[in-house]
């Protein structure tokens, strides 16, 4: 697969709609594999969080298609620092014994799509910039 902002935006579509599905049908299934117990209030959080994690998959899904521009960086970069946000929760939560290691399967994805990101995004703005430095000097 070539990484570019199009299959970037695509996987992070998926991942997204997928974890939006598991939150609303069965957020116990992360949750174990977290070694997190279930209660109500966590499920009623895991169900809201679904929504927030079907809006982004949306927000990248119609994206997908977008060319370089300063709306596609603000998508890169908030979905960056949500994923840096969620990987420290992560490490915090492991750290404070309130999920256990498999929560590193979580943090680990979600650095690797911040990595995926800023390759992406700084490859693709260095793309631009580069095109438009030749076509102002021909």
């Amino acid at each position: 697969m070539k990484l570019n902002f199009r299959s970037l935006a695509t996987l992070c579509a998926f991942v997204c709609f997928s974890l939006a599905l598991i939150w609303a049908l069965s957020p116990k299934l992360l949750l174990s594999t977290w070694g997190v117990d279930f209660s109500y209030p966590v499920g009623l959080v895991g169900r809201r969080s679904a929504a927030l994690f079907a809006g982004i998959g949306v927000m990248f899904f119609w994206a997908r298609n977008a060319e370089p521009s300063s709306a596609r960086s603000a998508l890169v970069a908030g979905f960056v620092v949500s994923c840096l946000a969620l990987a420290a929760l992560g490490v915090v939560e492991l750290g404070n014994g309130h999920a256990g290691p498999g929560i590193l399967s979580a943090v680990l994805i979600e650095v690797a799509l911040i990595l995926a990101s800023l390759y992406v995004d700084g490859r693709e703005r260095r793309s631009v910039a580069t095109s438009m430095i030749i076509s102002t000097n021909v």
